[in-house]
């Protein structure tokens, strides 16, 4: 399974450096990654950013399905997903709030991140075990820290948000599965 051929797919249309971000790769070896993948026609670049042909969706449906299969994660990626979906609603009743909010009040946004704190804790649970999954937890954590660095749009208003990267980690168990959204 191609990284940036998946990476792309739970990200969607975006820039060089955003994929090689969510990749963890440097953007030189995405870039070469990318191109190798768009003379094979899996992904084409538009507008200075670079998305998944239709024969590239299938293509990493493919790649991911066999993946799953080879490793034997199947059970244990379904069980991360039931984890993730007990979680899920609190997280969105987190953004709401957190977005909804004037920001006049600092102890209510306090409160606010505490609880995204909380709620990341548990988050670890949905990842553990799956190796390939792994760079969620460095991606949420690093939100996390840039949140309590004063970059609050970290939380839920950037593309590197917790936010962003939780519908990303969404987006891959579903893919990963095969269940449509």
């Amino acid at each position: 399974m191609s990284d940036v051929l998946h990476t792309l797919r739970c990200i969607g249309f975006a820039e060089l450096p955003r994929v090689a971000h969510a990749a963890g790769l440097s953007d030189a070896d995405t870039e070469s990654e990318l191109i190798d993948l768009a003379v094979e026609g899996l992904v084409t670049r538009e507008f200075g950013g670079w998305g998944l042909t239709d024969v590239g969706r299938a293509e990493d449906a493919r790649r991911t399905g066999a993946g799953l299969d080879a490793t034997g994660e199947r059970e244990a990626v379904t069980r991360a997903y039931e984890r993730f979906l007990v979680l899920n609603p609190e997280l969105l009743d987190l953004c709401s709030a957190w977005q909804l909010n004037d920001h006049t009040d600092p102890e209510h946004d306090e409160r606010i991140i505490r609880r995204f704190e909380d709620l990341d804790a548990r988050a670890g649970a949905v990842l553990a075990g799956l190796s390939r999954f792994g760079r969620y937890r460095v991606r949420l954590t690093a939100a996390l820290t840039e949140v309590r660095n004063g970059h609050r749009e970290h939380l839920a208003d950037s593309l590197e948000s917790y936010h962003v990267i939780w519908f990303q980690l969404h987006e891959d168990l579903l893919a990963t599965l095969g269940i449509p959204r």
